[in-house]
């Protein structure tokens, strides 16, 4: 009797435990701001019950039992998975949604891959880098990449361009998801692109014209605007900089006594602003940048507003969006081409300086929608305008426009496959006294499959491309079995392979188009004396680019780190050239020399003209190594590589190899054999050092009229006493310190070029001395 007694006490008081159940209570705030977050949904995974955070962002579940498993999602943020084993009251940080390392890059496959599973090199530039390093303008953050170099604003991959002023870019620059190549010149406006508002930047390399279309033959430059999220978030940075003198006392144009009495200077001040509401969400930017520039005569000012709108119905699963997106840039530059002589650097050749004022400007209505086979349609649209202009007006020797349409659908085939393809028109104008008045248009369809079968994946595109110019000829004309086709088709084939956790193989092939800009065809002028005459004869570039790489996932505590060996191997035919020589129209009579005028004559008809001149093979590998995270109390991001290549010209003709300033190599002109960078940041309790180091191996082909010149006059005085000298590689570094004052607030103290080291980026342009940065950073 008393055992049953006991029994049924103990049952009665179980049961009673067991209806009330346990209480966990906590609270939900963002990772990058500490905020709370309102209206974050709670998941009880044992009995599927939902509940959301109050304006406090706390809340409350009930339990039958613990451990339970709960589920945080939040409008803005990354899902969190938690498992809660003590009522005890918690804390948890959502992270906000941005492309990062971590999670995904979009410019690979147009949609969102892990970048482990890409199947070629791509490098992530983070947002903060460019901030603590006192970056101005997208061209300078990209020449923090491993393989890339930037000379006047013209970047290269691995090799894959030289240097030619004026010329298209080989580089496709995209700003969510569409091409940002200026109309008439084919070029990327570098400093108007508005990084401030960008998730990352994302650096592939390699040919991709399947997805992206001309432009991509070298690689891709991918930025997307940042995803307001509930919270809201500002951000704001102003710096000001100061150009110290240079090693050599001949080079220093300022100080006592002088012109200008004190050192040149640069400011520069950026905001931002994002925030969703409900169905809606928005961001602001603006930008203010000016320089007085360290070389005499050329200045740079600049006012850049910039920002976006979205629209989603409010319902738990939206399937449709809309939204649009914005950025105006005025601008007033002086441009400096070529030095006075090798003694007298910062200061321009007579009649070589040139003002120009400029608008650019762009327009991105879009709308996406999931229909009830859950195919994905995405419509990106665009405007855009780029003005070239004088000292006094800002329309002047070009007024270009671009009309862009891209439809793409997206369906995921079962668990394995997925199926990508879209259709794209491009429609440029272009009214200049300059390249003349021209018409274009540029239309394509592109698909692309992707397989995944157990740890292997698989990627395979095809791209149809039309291109005219006026009434020409199609650029896009080809034979195809003895017929001829006024469509190019472009194929990429891509593999990753998985063998175990953390380890990725890959291996990619693919080709690339780049059509001639209107500039490059037809552009007639004059720049310092060096004369440019049109050739609307120029004919598009081609090239095949092999990859065969393997990524290495390792893991330490917080910290992860990601080390890459890729081998590389691109092919290019028709490489365009601004090739020096004698062009002379036809129906003009040749003087002869013992004619006292024949010399004044010839130089009428002497100077550069974009060419087909080059056929190329470059090959290579490349180590890189990028981390984040934490190692204990130390928070430690790096961006680390080496690549080494071996840029080869094909094109054996005696008359071409005489523009080589050493005629000993086949080595490709503006190229180097050796390229590594490194970046290293280091922040212990709120106080961050960082430092940079950049090694280039010595550019050993220029174009030898820049040393032995024209008809004994030097083109570039002094040149080539200028490179006997400087005939070894260079390494320049930075630094910083950082002090977080507050969560709010922090600031920066920068050295460019830290031991104030003399070097050259292409010939007649001598890269600033030490510089020196104080910058103030604000985040709320």
């Amino acid at each position: 009797m008393l055992r049953s007694f006991i029994f049924n006490i103990s049952l009665i008081l179980s049961l009673s435990h067991f209806s009330q159940g346990f209480l966990v209570t906590g609270k939900v705030q963002s990772s990058e701001t500490g905020k709370t977050i309102l209206g974050a949904l709670i998941r009880n995974n044992q009995n599927k019950a939902l509940t959301k955070t109050d304006s406090s962002g706390n809340f409350t579940i009930e339990c039958t039992s613990l451990p339970v498993g709960i589920t945080l999602t939040a409008d803005g943020f990354e899902r969190q998975e938690q498992v809660i084993s003590s009522e005890e009251f918690k804390v948890f940080s959502l992270e906000t949604k941005q492309r990062t390392m971590n999670t995904v890059v979009v410019s690979a496959g147009r949609r969102d891959q892990k970048i482990e599973e890409i199947p070629i090199s791509i490098d992530i530039i983070k947002p903060s880098l460019i901030v603590n390093k006192g970056l101005t303008n997208l061209a300078q953050a990209v020449d923090q990449s491993p393989g890339v170099y930037v000379m006047d604003g013209q970047v290269s991959i691995r090799g894959g361009g030289g240097y030619a002023y004026g010329a298209g870019s080989r580089v496709m620059l995209l700003w969510n998801g569409i091409p940002m190549l200026s109309p008439d010149v084919g070029d990327a406006k570098w400093n108007a692109i508005p990084m401030e508002q960008a998730s990352q930047i994302e650096v592939l390399k390699g040919a991709s014209s399947v997805l992206y279309g001309s432009g991509a033959l070298n690689g891709i430059i991918a930025l997307n605007e940042r995803e307001p999220g509930p919270e809201g978030i500002m951000q704001a940075r102003v710096q000001s900089g100061l150009y110290t003198n240079p090693r050599r006392k001949s080079m220093q144009w300022w100080g006592a006594g002088k012109e200008q009495a004190f050192n040149p200077m640069f400011h520069l001040a950026d905001v931002y602003y994002g925030k969703s509401l409900r169905n809606i969400g928005f961001t602001l930017g603006a930008n203010g940048f000016y320089t007085e520039a360290y070389r005499q005569g050329e200045m740079e000012k600049r006012g850049r507003i910039n920002g976006s709108f979205f629209y989603r119905p409010l319902k738990e699963n939206a399937r449709f969006k809309a939204g649009l997106s914005y950025n105006f840039q005025w601008q007033d530059v002086g441009i400096f081409v070529l030095w006075k002589n090798d003694s007298m650097g910062y200061q321009a050749m007579d009649n070589s300086l040139s003002r120009q004022r400029a608008i650019r400007f762009n327009i991105d209505p879009y709308f996406r929608f999931i229909d009830g086979k859950k195919g994905r349609h995405h419509v990106r649209t665009r405007y855009y305008l780029v003005t070239t202009g004088n000292e006094g007006n800002v329309v002047d020797a070009s007024f270009a426009q671009m009309y862009y349409l891209d439809y793409q659908y997206q369906q995921k085939i079962s668990e394995k496959g997925n199926l990508i393809f879209g259709i794209t028109n491009t429609h440029n104008r272009i009214k200049s006294w300059v390249f003349g008045d021209h018409l274009s248009i540029n239309s394509a369809a592109y698909g692309q499959w992707e397989l995944k079968s157990n740890k292997w994946d698989f990627t395979g595109g095809l791209r149809l491309e039309y291109c005219q110019l006026d009434t020409l000829i199609p650029d896009s004309q080809v034979e195809i079995l003895g017929v001829n086709s006024p469509v190019y088709p472009i194929a990429r084939a891509g593999i990753h392979y998985e063998p175990r956790k953390g380890t990725h193989l890959r291996g990619s092939l693919g080709q690339g188009i780049r059509f001639p800009s209107v500039a490059e065809r037809f552009v007639s002028t004059s720049v310092g004396g060096v004369v440019i005459f049109k050739n609307p004869n120029l004919r598009p570039e081609t090239g095949y680019a092999g990859e065969l790489g393997v990524k290495q996932v390792f893991l330490l505590g917080d910290w992860k780190a990601m080390a890459d060996i890729a081998g590389f191997a691109n092919y290019y035919s028709n490489m365009t050239e601004f090739t020096f020589g004698l062009y002379k129209p036809d129906s003009i009579v040749t003087l002869q020399t013992t004619d006292p005028n024949a010399i004044d004559y010839f130089y009428n008809w002497v100077g550069f003209q974009a060419q087909n001149a080059e056929e190329a093979f470059i090959g290579g590998f490349e180590i890189s190594l990028n981390s984040e995270g934490k190692i204990k109390d130390v928070e430690l991001t790096s961006l680390l590589g080496y690549t080494y290549m071996n840029p080869i010209s094909l094109n054996n003709d005696s008359i071409y190899r005489l523009s080589f300033s050493d005629a000993t190599t086949n080595m490709l002109k503006y190229r180097f054999n050796h390229m590594a960078k490194a970046d290293v940041q280091a922040t212990y309790k709120g106080i961050s050092l960082g430092i940079s180091a950049r090694y280039n191996s010595f550019m050993k082909n220029i174009d030898a009229v820049f040393e032995d010149g024209i008809l004994g006059q030097e083109l570039l005085v002094g040149m080539d006493k200028y490179r006997a000298i400087y005939n070894q590689g260079v390494t320049v570094m930075d630094a910083r310190i950082g002090y977080r004052i507050s969560e709010e607030f922090k600031v920066n103290f920068i050295m460019d070029n830290l031991f104030n080291v003399e070097y050259v980026s292409r010939p007649g342009t001598v890269q600033p001395p030490r510089t020196l940065i104080l910058q103030m950073q604000m985040s709320l």
